[in-house]
């Protein structure tokens, strides 16, 4: 490995008692394609103990070489180690790009990394790109695109830190597809020393209490998500009415959850999930940037509004313009009727 300024992409796997974040991976396929067009090498730095078997799943993902950090003292995330370890590699090796999950970890560890090599860094992004920028009449060849909603989802902004060799970014799960690398590098893995420092102690656990979230809608097949168009709570139920008669899951946007129609952990959009299901019915939602960043890569969209503008009819694949009152409950008494 190069021990000067690189174009290397490093990607945080991020795992708790040795379960990978989806969101690693998902960053480990977008990470191929950011390294091959740096023309540069993809690296997973894998911290944890005992965590060689996500080591070696990271190949499959497109990682050319795997840094595995493992040692007893970092098999549960404390934030002082992790950081004192992975800002060590970054000044040794100064890879170009680092990648981690918009996670309650990474966005713990991120800017404190950035801030300790003063690297540039852009949260929640919900994509990255490689390009050569004109910047105050200076010429940056192939520096990052940090492209993230901004000003409450108004607009789309492309963020870029050309003072910087180092980039970094935190990404939304389910923004980046996850798919395994047709033809997977042949494993070659670096074990890294782990030596002990006792500020890593001045933070200690002393019990642990987890709760695995419930939520199935980023895999389930048949979404229906409502919007603050539907007027109230109880007309909301048309929703959860269509659902359980397709067998789907129900969504909403982020005004829904504010106005207490659908909890907030099944809100769809930039600060909320982002999913990609084979179908994807929108019920009186306008169609906000927001909200289309977290379903617009559905597979099929159905869009009912009763206006003909509404913007959420740019991404669908069907629309229908009308009053959602008078349309679902005909949509219910229909599917119910096939479905017999």
């Amino acid at each position: 490995m190069n021990d000067t300024k690189s174009n290397d992409v490093w990607v945080f796997v991020e795992q708790r008692d040795s379960k990978v974040a989806d969101v690693s991976f998902e960053l480990l396929c977008k990470g191929r394609k950011l390294a091959d067009a740096l023309q540069g090498r993809l690296f997973a730095v894998v911290m944890g103990y005992e965590v060689d078997l996500i080591a070696q799943q990271s190949f499959t993902y497109g990682a050319d070489e795997v840094l595995l950090v493992s040692h007893p003292s970092l098999e549960h995330y404390r934030t002082l180690p992790y950081e004192r370890h992975l800002v060590k590699l970054i000044r040794e090796h100064t890879p170009r790009i680092v990648l981690f999950g918009a996670t309650i970890i990474g966005r713990d560890l991120a800017p404190r990394i950035a801030s300790a090599t003063q690297s540039g860094l852009t949260a929640d992004c919900t994509d990255l790109q490689i390009s050569d920028v004109t910047y105050l009449k200076q010429n940056f060849p192939r520096l990052l695109l940090q492209i993230r909603p901004a000003f409450g989802g108004n607009i789309i902004a492309t963020i870029i830190t050309p003072d910087t060799h180092t980039q970094m970014a935190t990404v939304r799960e389910g923004v980046m597809e996850l798919t395994l690398d047709p033809h997977p590098r042949t494993p070659h893995m670096t074990q890294i020393e782990v030596q002990s420092d006792p500020v890593d102690e001045l933070v200690t656990i002393v019990e642990r209490h987890r709760q695995e979230s419930r939520n199935s809608l980023k895999s389930a097949p048949i979404v229906i998500a409502g919007g603050y168009g539907l007027g109230s709570k109880g007309n909301f139920r048309l929703v959860h009415e269509l659902a359980k008669v397709l067998g789907a899951e129900v969504a909403g946007t982020r005004a829904a959850v504010d106005a207490g129609f659908v909890p907030a952990e099944r809100q769809v959009g930039q600060t909320g999930l982002t999913i990609r299901p084979k179908l994807y019915i929108a019920i009186g939602i306008s169609g906000a940037i927001q909200h289309r960043a977290g379903m617009q890569d559905s597979n099929k969209i159905i869009a009912i509004n009763v206006d003909p503008e509404a913007p959420i009819f740019d991404v669908a694949h069907y629309g229908i313009v009308g009053d959602a009152m008078e349309i679902v409950p005909k949509l219910i008494e229909s599917y119910k009727a096939r479905l017999k």
